[in-house]
């Protein structure tokens, strides 16, 4: 089909070979738009950006091999060879930036609107191999003694340097030398890895649920594991864990001594009862523990004991003053079974 497309051009009937071509005889360019500042000796083409680069206009990055529609012109010789500069629009931004050719160093200058990201480095210290400079080329091509010493450096070096690629290359043929060994082992790892962050995926997920958390919780360090494990923290009982301990303590209290029956008086009304058991003295709540809860837990049977007694000595006191009679009337009639006599039965007060 290659040589159908000078036949497929269409001529109009006015046209006249004598003029030229059809572009010249329809005073158009063969490049179209991107010929229409020829005449101002621009050029547009499609350029390349050869590294990175950040745009002044808008600090946004750009990185190498993006394309730009640029206007090409040429500024100047180096020698024998043309130096262009290219001119385009960032496409994030409406700022311009220019940048051209330098022959004499092999690379592209930028000359406004961009600022060149640095990740340039020197070869020697990298322990690369690094190509002669101009100088060195010329000598070597035009002093035989330079090109003599020269090469016996080089000689020098590379014996040095050979015990180093000896052990290079013996290490990667024992690590390398079986291809599905090291597959196998390359993939084993990698399915490892895979399930530590499925687990610690999983665990960070009940965590933030458990804690209404919508944040990324980081990876843990030893320093803060170290300072989780100083922390103590003490929550509060519940009711019904409180009266768990207080009735469990209640029946890990020793037993009264059968044999010792109380004694009680009935005299005045009044109700008197002694209880004879062992001493016990109430626990002293320590600082730490002064909460009442501690209190009810820490009592004991004799303690509970001497509160009901309390309790009935103020309760007939009450009787008694409540069931106080006038002047004009009988006196109440007092029984004292501590006699063992029957009273009187008309006693004046």
């Amino acid at each position: 089909m290659g040589e159908r497309k000078g036949q497929n051009k269409y001529y109009p009937p006015d046209y006249n070979p004598a003029v030229g071509g059809l572009n010249k005889f329809k005073g158009t360019h063969a490049l179209r738009e991107r010929a229409r500042k020829l005449h101002m000796g621009i050029l547009i083409i499609r350029f390349e950006m050869p590294y990175n680069i950040w745009c002044d206009g808008c600090n946004n990055h750009i990185g190498m091999g993006v394309r730009y529609n640029a206007e090409k012109k040429k500024i100047g010789m180096y020698y024998s060879t043309p130096v262009y500069q290219f001119r385009m629009k960032c496409h994030l931004c409406n700022n311009h930036f220019e940048i051209k050719t330098d022959p004499g160093n092999l690379d592209y200058v930028i000359v406004s609107g961009a600022r060149r990201q640095e990740n340039r480095w020197d070869p020697f210290e990298n322990e690369q191999i690094v190509p002669e400079d101009k100088d060195t080329s010329k000598r070597l091509f035009d002093d035989a003694m330079f090109k003599l010493e020269h090469g016996t450096e080089d000689i020098d070096k590379a014996k040095k340097v050979a015990p180093i690629l000896v052990k290079l290359h013996d290490a990667q043929d024992a690590k390398w030398n079986d291809d599905f060994a090291a597959n196998s082992l390359l993939r084993q790892q990698l399915r490892t890895q895979k399930q530590k962050i499925a687990v610690k995926e999983k665990h960070d997920n009940e965590l933030k649920e458990r804690l209404s958390l919508s944040i990324p919780l980081v990876d843990e360090v030893e320093e803060d594991i170290k300072i989780a494990k100083l922390l103590s923290y003490q929550t509060s009982d519940s009711t019904k864990t409180r009266r768990k301990k207080f009735i469990h303590g209640l029946r890990k209290t020793p037993k009264l001594n059968p044999s010792s029956k109380p004694k009680k008086f009935l005299n005045v009304g009044i109700i008197q009862s002694t209880i004879t058991a062992k001493k016990e003295t109430l626990p002293v709540a320590s600082t730490n523990n002064s909460s009442i809860s501690s209190l009810f837990i820490n009592l004991n049977l004799s303690t509970i004991k001497k509160f009901q007694i309390l309790f009935l000595c103020l309760s007939s006191i009450c009787l008694h003053v409540f069931s106080y009679t006038p002047k004009n009337k009988a006196p109440p009639i007092i029984i004292n079974t501590t006699l063992g006599r029957k009273p009187a039965n008309n006693l004046k007060a």
